[in-house]
């Protein structure tokens, strides 16, 4: 079954971590993706265990439905090629700094003057438009920056990061959605567009969009932060032996709750008669949760809770997330075979379409695995691509 977006071409000069999420999204959707690679490959090729050198297990997580392209874009003959391909390319995506870009000869004036129609995407870690325009950014400075491990302090930790790339994985989606709408827009326009989807400004937008809170108004009506996220024991429960994730939220599960420990008239109480109400004592009122659960197993929560429709998980591992029933029934994790690296396991895109459901295109690929392939696509011819071989530009 053709994917949503068939027929669309994608130049992807993007590493690491951020970029490559983008575009596999977009191949699995269909898109033809072409990964742009210096002559020593994305910096993920060497990150994480390996059956063989080039193929570690991050770069086969974030590369599947790509062709993998060399060339060493500081050579003329580098250039030329990529210009070459973006003359007939839907998007072009990178998240090499602006100003490598300008020195590589590649800005969108440069690049759109040999295809106006074409979706110029520059995924980075500063807007132009700032003081920290052209600073190197890493997830763990994005987060920093933008206040995730002072949140973590504030809840009464240390400060500390998420350890998940929330920077990388949110600006990346960030990227996939907003190529979508340039290539709509393009389709009612005819034109194409320059688009900078900054890590620090994408992700600034997200954790204010939590903790504006009081400062929503002007003059402000209270202080930053809310507190239900806040809270100090907003984790998960402590059970006699082990761990239960549960919210209580609206009244109706206040009541069943309250109702299942035998203690309904504390409904009545200031601190637990409305959401507010809650909200605005929530470290006694999560404190009491607390203490509640850690009286029985984790095995009764789960189970009474359910039964009282009080929203309720367990609490997973890495390794019992693998296992997870759910997922088995849904199929989010399969296994492939790779054919150079064997057996893999690998991540399904998991929304559901009655159509024209994503799938992985073709598995991560080895460095320049298509680049002669590429190469007569764009119309070199044999002796063409020996040259460049033999310069360097390509392999």
């Amino acid at each position: 079954m053709a994917g949503p977006l068939e027929g669309l071409r994608v130049i992807d000069m993007t590493g690491v971590l951020m970029g490559p999420y983008a575009t596999t999204l977009l191949g699995d959707m269909g898109a033809d993706v072409i990964k742009v690679e210096a002559p020593e490959g994305d910096t993920t090729r060497r990150i994480g265990p390996a059956r063989h050198a080039g193929m570690s297990s991050l770069f086969i997580q974030l590369n599947r439905s790509k062709r993998s392209l060399v060339l060493d874009l500081k050579q003329p003959g580098g250039r030329a090629a990529l210009l070459r391909l973006c003359e007939s390319a839907d998007v072009l995506v990178f998240n090499l700094r602006p100003h490598t870009m300008k020195r590589l000869g590649l800005t969108y004036e440069q690049v759109s003057a040999v295809n106006p129609r074409i979706v110029y995407c520059g995924v980075y870690g500063f807007g132009n438009g700032g003081r920290y325009a052209g600073k190197p950014a890493y997830d763990d400075l994005i987060q920093g920056a933008v206040a995730l491990p002072s949140l973590h302090a504030m809840s009464g930790g240390q400060p500390r990061y998420m350890p998940i790339t929330i920077a990388d994985r949110n600006t990346g989606l960030t990227a996939v959605h907003s190529i979508l709408a340039a290539l709509f827009h393009r389709e009612r326009s005819g034109r194409g567009q320059s688009i900078e989807v900054p890590m620090f400004e994408m992700m600034a937008s997200y954790v204010l969009g939590d903790h504006l809170y009081g400062k929503t108004f002007d003059p402000p009506i209270g202080g930053m932060g809310y507190p239900r996220l806040l809270a100090a024991e907003r984790r998960p429960y402590k059970t006699q032996d082990g761990y239960v994730c549960a919210l209580i939220y609206n009244d109706k599960q206040w009541r069943s709750f309250l109702g299942l420990i035998g203690k309904p008239e504390m409904m009545t109480l200031d601190a637990y008669r409305s959401l507010t109400s809650r909200i605005q004592n929530v470290e006694e009122v999560y404190g009491f949760v607390a203490e509640t659960i850690s009286e029985k197993t984790t095995a009764y929560w789960l189970a009474e809770l359910e039964k009282a429709d009080v929203p309720v998980m367990p609490l997973h591992t890495l390794d019992s997330l693998l296992e997870d029933p759910h997922l088995a029934d849904v199929g989010l994790i399969r296994n492939y075979d790779h054919p150079s690296e064997g057996r893999i396991r690998g991540i399904a895109n998991p929304t559901v379409w009655s159509d024209t459901q994503p799938e992985p295109e073709r598995l991560a690929p080895r460095l320049g695995e298509h680049s002669r392939e590429i190469l007569v696509e764009a119309g070199y011819s044999p002796a063409e691509i020996d040259a460049l071989v033999a310069s360097g530009t390509t392999v």
